[in-house]
């Protein structure tokens, strides 16, 4: 699991936001609806991939386009949702993020097809990109002092609750399959949610802004995400399609954009505005150490999620309902970890990381054990030491490692810092999909591997970089003593 994937940009503190009033509980609870619904689709998702193949008849590239495609609109789009927020209200952009996000729940429920259904994927991560951003930014504007603390918090604790209610909901909705919706219920359960929020939101929700806020950077939007397409859709599609020429255009256009992307980000900066990745900010050490750390932590997460839906479902024939129960041991004990991992910090420092990446490493090698000695009669039962113990491991990992990432970064960059280290995140966890989710469905081809084996050949990859993890921790600041 993985905190981060709820965390907004942090677009502005409070001294420098103006704000129509304060935050009240009611207010609270609406915003938090919005958090709570994005971090839920990302994870309800997972348990009707099976059930979503087999009624729309879609492939298994299609697949991972349903998954990776929300990310990669979701951290394209991340950055310049917050900053649309700074200009033009956050209660504003709140609400149109939000009645974007019934609306595209909607067309994904309603799709005819696997590629309408990719679409609105990437429709929907592009209306939570918009929303998201608001919820932290609101709560940094309109609370302070105690009221602050309680609502991050609480905020904290929305978003491990939404990853457990995700592998549970997803599973017990497709697998009861409401009037006859199946897997469609999981997206349309969000339209009566989203109607209310709306309502809530316009009455409850207090309206602010920055009173300096950073320009959008929209030619750094369009290169990054021309070069994520021209890298995942091949990835994606290629072994399917059988390679055909214009993948190979689009593989070759991918390092061109990147780097005309990177070339312009200094232009931007060096003209004295605020750019998507800023490069000085991106260089700090702990910026730099943390995401070259954190990036491939996250892959490994992204292809882990998709490569466990399947093999629960299509390699041990469990339902959706139990595997999602079979998931739940990894959400429980990562928020467990999350909501202890900062007074072990306060204590021991960077050592957390050490230790979490160490645990998780058990946890994978158990669940590898497992598959192995057990398939493919293995149960939730079984397999839930080892989701517990590598979700407990996830947990000190991940929600350390952007404390430590953050934790050097001047005041005045911290909107510009999270909203960094989320974009390469959320890019991380779509190319996870990409490559060890593709991996995956190679190596489990009948005549190759299959799926018991391909699945310990996948976490051992995990395992690898755990254990790189463990021992590059030690080269990470001690956020003990950040500035």
């Amino acid at each position: 699991m993985t905190h981060a994937l709820t965390t907004p940009t942090t677009a502005a503190v409070a001294r420098t936001s103006e704000s129509t009033g304060g935050l009240s509980g009611a207010g609270l609870a609406t915003v938090l609806i919005g958090s709570g619904l994005s971090a839920l689709d990302f994870f309800i998702v997972n348990v009707a991939l099976p059930t979503i193949q087999r009624t729309l008849n879609a492939s298994d590239s299609t697949l991972e386009l349903v998954v990776a495609g929300y990310g990669i609109s979701y951290c394209l789009f991340l950055v310049l949702g917050g900053r649309l927020g700074d200009m033009f209200g956050r209660r504003r952009l709140f609400l149109v993020g939000m009645a974007a996000f019934t609306v595209t729940s909607l067309a994904c429920g309603l799709a005819p097809t696997a590629g309408v259904l990719v679409a609105a994927r990437m429709a929907q991560g592009a209306a939570a990109a918009l929303m998201l951003p608001q919820v932290l930014s609101t709560i940094q504007a309109a609370t302070s002092g105690e009221a602050r603390s309680k609502a991050l918090g609480l905020y904290g604790a929305n978003a491990g609750l939404s990853m457990v209610l995700g592998q549970l909901l997803g599973g017990v909705m497709v697998a009861a399959d409401i009037a006859g919706t199946g897997w469609r219920s999981i997206f349309l359960v969000n339209v009566p949610i989203g109607l209310i929020g709306l309502v809530l939101a316009r009455r409850n929700v207090p309206e602010t802004r920055a009173t300096n806020p950073a320009g959008v950077d929209l030619p750094g939007t369009v290169l990054f995400g021309l070069g994520m397409f021209a890298l995942l859709v091949p990835l994606m599609e290629g072994r399917t399609a059988g390679w055909p020429a214009w993948m190979w255009v689009l593989l070759a256009v991918s390092p061109v954009a990147f780097g005309a992307f990177v070339v312009v980000e200094r232009k931007i900066e060096r003209g004295g505005r605020v750019p998507l990745l800023p490069p000085s900010v991106m260089r700090m050490p702990s910026m730099r150490r943390g995401l070259s750390m954190g990036a491939p932590i996250f892959m490994g997460f992204g292809g882990f999620m998709f490569v466990a839906a399947v093999t629960l479902q299509n390699g041990l024939r469990l339902g959706p309902a139990t595997a999602g129960l079979a998931l739940t041991p990894m959400a429980v004990a990562f928020l467990a970890a999350s909501l202890i991992s900062s007074r072990l910090v306060t204590r021991y420092g960077r050592t957390v990381l050490t230790i979490g990446a160490a645990i998780q490493t058990v946890g994978i090698l158990t669940m590898i054990g497992t598959i192995l000695a057990a398939w493919p009669d293995v149960t939730p039962w079984e397999l839930a030491p080892g989701m517990a113990i590598a979700g407990f491991g996830q947990g000190l990992l991940v929600t350390t490692l952007f404390r430590v990432v953050l934790s050097r970064v001047p005041v005045a960059s911290a909107g510009v810092g999270s909203g960094s280290l989320v974009t390469v995140q959320q890019a991380s966890l779509a190319l996870g999909v990409a490559t060890l989710g593709t991996l995956y469905l190679w190596l489990s081809e009948p005549g190759v591997l299959g799926m018991r084996v391909a699945f310990a050949v996948v976490m051992g990859v995990q395992v690898v970089i755990a254990i790189i993890s463990c021992v590059y921790s030690r080269r990470l600041p001690d956020p003990r003593q950040g500035s």
